[in-house]
């Protein structure tokens, strides 16, 4: 029964390492992309302002375009991150009920406990790229916008 109870918990570890992987990747290519167009849409948005056939309609339209991507970076960041913080929450508890299964069996001295903080600390470097790169994905937009 013990096996069978490791080897759910390293299945469950798994899983939670290839959800952590795609939600930080998503992430990542969604900030990329989305940088492409919102700076897109930023740099037509001037080009029309600065046209002999000027249209404010034009203008408002890629300023609405740019405010809804803005709120989407914003809103896939943050579930981003709040499925990283849940990710992280989840390996810390299966980590511990692993090592508290190898200290019962008296084979805990081959897993080296610092790696629960090395964890935790990849978890932290994940968003922080999530977020530099959501904010890049905003900012950048907006200074070639109102610049």
């Amino acid at each position: 029964m013990l096996g069978q109870v490791h080897d759910h918990i390293v299945r469950e570890l798994g899983e939670s390492s290839r959800t952590d992987t795609i939600f930080v990747l998503t992430a990542i290519v969604f900030n990329l992309i989305v940088l492409a167009v919102n700076s897109g849409i930023s740099t037509a948005a001037i080009a029309e302002e600065t046209s002999a056939a000027h249209d404010p309609i034009s203008t408002a339209t890629y300023d609405v375009m740019l405010v809804v991507f803005i709120i989407m970076t914003i809103v896939l960041n943050v579930v981003a991150v709040a499925a990283l913080v849940l990710g992280r929450r989840n390996r810390r508890t299966l980590l511990g009920g692993l090592v508290a299964m190898y200290r019962d069996n008296d084979v805990d001295r081959y897993y080296d406990p610092s790696l629960m903080s090395n964890y935790g600390v990849r978890y932290l470097l994940f968003g922080g790229v999530i977020a530099t790169l959501g904010l890049t994905a905003i900012i950048v937009p907006l200074i070639i916008r109102l610049s």
